[in-house]
């Protein structure tokens, strides 16, 4: 059965399309929930997947999209928001409530409400990069150029480092 038909994906598709992206929705064999998965299924780079990340500083939700050879620094998140607070990562309830998506498919467009976003730059790294499309079998994809312009991003080469 197809997921490119499922409501969150269709937002994602018409997001894409207003934006006026000519990336389309791919729709993978295998669960791409985590960026590990996604890259395997995709049989790309770990750090060409974009992770999509909510945080909360305060009552403040926020989007951080790191590259997924990379970790958030969260520490960052208050200067790039200049918000005061200790951020932490939304629990499942508010991404689901804040975004419209569930955790393992959290597109950075096609959001039910508006999110201040911040993107990791080393995203530049790549030609191309994949995002969630909606779903964790469904990914779409783009440049760092098109996702900052599509998500009205701060672009931060603080926000994230090495895995290693």
């Amino acid at each position: 059965m197809s997921h490119l038909g499922r409501i969150p994906v269709v937002r994602v598709r018409r997001a894409l399309k207003s934006a006026g992206s000519n990336s389309k929705i791919i729709e993978l064999e295998s669960s791409a929930r985590t960026a590990s998965d996604a890259a395997a299924g995709l049989n790309c780079e770990l750090g060409s997947i974009v992770k999509s990340l909510v945080f909360c500083i305060g009552d403040f939700a926020v989007m951080a999209l790191i590259a997924g050879d990379r970790l958030c620094d969260q520490t960052e998140l208050n200067v790039v928001f200049k918000r005061r607070g200790t951020p932490r990562r939304a629990d499942a309830k508010l991404v689901q409530e804040v975004t419209g998506f569930s955790i393992g498919g959290v597109a950075p467009i096609g959001l039910i409400s508006s999110l201040p976003i911040t993107i990791d730059k080393s995203l530049g790294r790549f030609q191309k990069v994949y995002a969630a499309a909606g779903h964790p079998h469904c990914v779409f994809e783009s440049t760092l150029l098109e996702l900052t312009q599509m998500t009205n991003a701060i672009v931060s080469e603080k926000i994230a480092h090495s895995l290693r």
